[in-house]
């Protein structure tokens, strides 16, 4: 290897990869230079992920990478092929030389292990240290990725720690053993935007400090321009464009690049209708209609000259230690805190805060699925607080949510069929199987999918689909009030396009009323007619959403606002 190429970290070379007789990635090649971060976008299905598994060696037994291919390590003063060497050669460099942090770390650490001891496996695996050196060294790279009281951390298992605690152990699982290249899979995606701000900046910092190279997958192009010098975006398998960020994304010059920068929600305008890829593809000179104040004034003028559908009034949801005599008389979370809103009938009300912030637990109480400590939930001017469990089950047919993970909210047992029509029979909807099935293939139709998917199983559908089917199920109960709960924080932004549209488009055809929660301030903003802000339980601030966004008045509120990744 000539010796002007070492002052690259990693060469990926003509690298193909089939699946039986499926070629699903087509020759990519790109470098990563040493301390450099190179991002990886693209829509799910277009090959990132499969990139970074071919690079650590980790691809399914029935992948085929093609002969040509080659992925050149830098190892001392030369460049290895990693896919010449043998599994075990492979191993000293996997979580040693070469560190990865996954893309989900709920599901990527062992449940049943505390987290010191998984972080010290994976030190003890790559370095001959005795078990108290090792520990050591996990409290310290603990502290270096900034967790609160590292001996904690140390001894709690994955169940005790919230979602950016998770994902920091995951982050000091990676550069243990202070790896040359750090590859990082959409490593913010599950977080709030602040946590997701902190995980950043950290990482910066890190990298900084250990004159480390990255290789950062993300469908975010918010969070790859913040993080990255060089670009490269993925379609189906193909590099369809890669260079200097600035460049590429201020100046695309593929339709496709154009339309995954376009499906992102902005915060400087209001489009009617959020772009999406496939726009792009279609019509390479596609322009976004944009809602004027004027049109928006009159909306809301038409919107709030009626009675409200919800109001919600000095609402507290505490929760009680429990002791050997029954529960403590003091709580020990306020998880919601004295909160009043009204919703009015057709617009959506945009609820953000950070994680813990109490959305959630508002959004059950208001549902009543979680029983108030005080205040009162009125529902077209009655009190439904007060009412009995047989008149509450009623009201649900009525008031639906659509979950956050379109992939545990769907039984995987059930047909898409049983899982649209099941909700029907519980309240009664048509006459007869026949008829309820009639409804379910309407639905699916409605919602973009095809009456012969109702004999399919979850499985068999992408995540975009799923929440589509979940959207579907909602609508099978003729609800009059959605709450959706993340439910397009799992989706790319192509696909998260298309959901958002959708969702709107019900909105006016069947004059629905949403609560709209979210950590993405991008989306909620897009959707919302007026926004709730909550922190710790409390409402911070209640306005009009473009109110909010333009004129922040707290710290908390311009804090969300300043951490939002922006082209």
């Amino acid at each position: 290897m000539q010796k002007q190429d070492l002052h690259y970290i990693i060469e990926v070379k003509n690298l193909s990869i089939s699946f039986g007789d499926k070629q699903v990635l087509n020759n990519i090649n790109f470098k990563v230079e040493q301390g450099d971060t190179l991002g990886i976008v693209g829509e799910s299905g277009s090959g990132k992920s499969l990139t970074s598994l071919a690079i650590m060696g980790l691809l399914s037994p029935n992948a085929t990478i093609h002969p040509e291919s080659e992925i050149l390590f830098r190892q001392d003063d030369k460049m290895i092929d990693l896919l010449k060497l043998s599994s075990k050669e492979l191993e000293k460099i996997r979580g040693n030389e070469i560190g990865m942090i996954f893309q989900e770390p709920m599901t990527s650490l062992n449940p049943s292990l505390r987290c010191g001891e998984q972080v010290e496996e994976a030190i003890r695996l790559h370095q001959n240290l005795s078990k108290e050196e090792a520990k050591k060294k996990v409290l310290h790279f603990f502290e270096q990725v900034k967790l609160p009281n590292p001996e904690r951390i140390y001894k709690a298992y994955p169940h005790e720690l919230s979602g950016g605690q998770k994902q920091r152990v995951m982050i000091a699982m990676a550069i243990s053993c202070e790896p040359k290249l750090l590859i990082a899979d959409e490593p913010t995606t599950a977080l709030d935007v602040t946590v997701q701000k902190a995980t950043l900046d950290l990482l910066k910092e890190l990298q900084e400090k250990n004159n480390m190279s990255m290789l950062f997958i993300s469908h975010d192009l918010g969070v790859i321009a913040n993080v990255c010098e060089e670009v490269l975006v993925m379609f189906r398998g193909d590099v369809v464009e890669q260079g200097n960020v600035e460049t590429i994304f201020n100046h695309p010059k593929e339709n496709y690049t154009k339309g995954l920068i376009a499906c992102r929600p902005r915060l400087d305008e209001r489009a009617k209708r959020l772009p999406t890829v496939k726009d792009f593809l279609e019509n390479p000179n596609f322009e976004t209609e944009i809602y004027t104040e004027e049109e928006r004034e009159a909306f809301h003028e038409k919107v709030y000259s009626n009675p409200p559908i919800l109001e919600v009034k000095n609402l507290k949801k505490y929760f009680y230690p429990s002791t050997l005599f029954g529960n403590a008389t003091i709580p020990n979370v306020k998880a919601v805190d004295n909160i009043s809103f009204k919703v009015y009938p057709g617009e959506t009300m945009g609820l953000v805060g950070e994680s813990g912030s109490g959305k959630t637990t508002l959004s059950r109480t208001v549902l009543l699925l979680e029983k108030p400590t005080a205040g009162e939930i009125y529902y077209n001017g009655l009190d439904i607080t007060k009412l009995k469990k047989e008149e509450i089950r009623k009201l649900r047919r009525e008031i639906q949510i659509i979950f956050q993970d379109p992939y545990s909210s769907l039984n995987p047992r059930q047909t898409i069929a049983q899982i649209i029509t099941e909700p029907m029979q519980v309240h009664k909807i048509g006459q007869n199987k026949t008829e309820r099935l009639q409804t379910a293939s309407s639905l699916l139709q409605k919602v973009g999918l095809s009456d012969q998917d109702l004999n399919k199983y979850p499985h068999e559908f992408s995540g975009g689909q799923r929440q589509r089917i979940g959207i579907a199920r909602a609508l099978a109960l003729n609800p009059k009030f959605i709450i959706c709960d993340e439910s397009v924080s799992a989706l790319d932004v192509s696909v998260q396009a298309q959901v958002l549209n959708l969702l709107n488009d019900l909105k006016t055809e069947f004059s629905f009323t949403y609560i709209f929660i979210s950590h993405d301030l991008a989306v909620v903003k897009y959707m919302s007619d007026q926004l709730l802000v909550m922190q710790h339980g409390e409402m911070k601030e209640l306005d009009d959403a473009d109110k909010v966004y333009a004129h922040p008045t707290t710290n908390y509120t311009k804090e969300l606002i300043e951490a939002i990744p922006k082209l």
